[in-house]
């Protein structure tokens, strides 16, 4: 019978140097100190940088604000500028038609002349300070709701014998049986308008000319789509179509497109543009849907 071999003796434990164990714990204690200063300093440092950083945060929002509010100034005087140079020219015409007025053996026939070429340079005058008001000021836009269907067809019994007067055709297309909008009807109708009479004026020099008002739709926003055939417009003319007085025309205000634009950020939307010379231009003017759950606000941005 086979006994199994006894288990070997454990080994002797090691001895411990005291003085090296007490080394060890020494130098843990040291080094353990030394973190948690440097954890301090650390914690001091995080806290003084925060601090820093909202001061310079603080100070770049006030540079930020006085920067904006400096732009607005600079913006307001350059305006100021622009409309005292838009009203130079009408208003020296309109004094000079009501002083020959004044000339005593002036036959009739000449004096109606006058008064009415100085009637019209005076509502020029009226109208661009209308629009210069609206444009500065803008306006609260009520909200109410109305068929785009009849909205289009006030704009087709209004545009459409001018359009005729001056050769050109117009056509409406339909909306969609009952599309509803709830925003500034007239709003809208002026914004419009502006885009109608812009048309217009692009086909006045084709025997041919052709303007179109339609509406799209989609699940975010009504679009009015206003399109003609006429002479078009280079890059450079689309890049500045919307700036405050800049207009192409010698009888126009430079403010009918930069008004439809606020409009149409006030319901929510926008104005894009389409065009290239000899290839006519379209105009999108869109309303947001969401728009009509409040109430909006003009605002001119530049």
């Amino acid at each position: 019978m086979n006994l199994a071999a006894p288990a070997p003796p454990p080994a002797p434990a090691p001895d411990v140097d005291p003085a090296r164990l007490a080394e060890a714990f020494r130098l843990f204690n040291q080094v353990s100190e030394e973190l948690s200063t440097a954890y301090g300093a650390l914690e001091k440092q995080v806290e003084r940088l925060t601090t820093e950083l909202a001061a310079a945060n603080a100070e770049t929002q006030r540079l930020r604000e006085q920067a904006e509010r400096n732009a607005r100034l600079a913006a307001m005087g350059e305006m100021a500028a622009q409309l005292a140079h838009q009203l130079r020219t009408p208003l020296a015409a309109a004094l000079l038609y009501a002083g020959n007025l004044e000339t005593p053996d002036l036959p009739e026939a000449s004096r109606i002349t006058i008064a009415r070429k100085t009637v019209e340079r005076l509502k020029h005058l009226e109208r661009l300070i209308q629009d210069m008001l609206l444009f500065a000021r803008g306006e609260v836009l009520g909200r109410e709701a109305f068929a785009l269907a009849e909205l289009l067809a006030e704009l087709g019994q209004t545009f459409e014998p001018l359009a005729r007067s001056r050769g050109a055709r117009f056509e409406v297309v339909t909306p969609p049986p009952g599309l509803t909008l709830t925003g500034n009807r007239k709003a809208l109708a002026g914004a419009l308008t502006n885009l109608l009479e812009n048309a217009l004026h692009a086909v006045a020099e084709r025997t041919d000319g052709c303007i179109a008002l339609a509406v799209e739709e989609d699940e975010a926003s009504i679009v009015f789509r206003v399109s003609d055939n006429g002479r078009g417009m280079p890059a450079e003319v689309v890049a500045r179509l919307f700036e405050p007085f800049f207009t192409t025309r010698a009888e126009g205000t430079g403010l009918g497109l930069a008004i439809a634009r606020g409009v149409a950020r006030a319901h929510g939307g926008g104005i894009e543009v389409a065009s290239a010379p000899g290839q006519g231009s379209t105009f999108r003017l869109s309303v947001a849907r969401s728009a009509n759950e409040a109430t909006v606000t003009m605002e001119q941005n530049g």
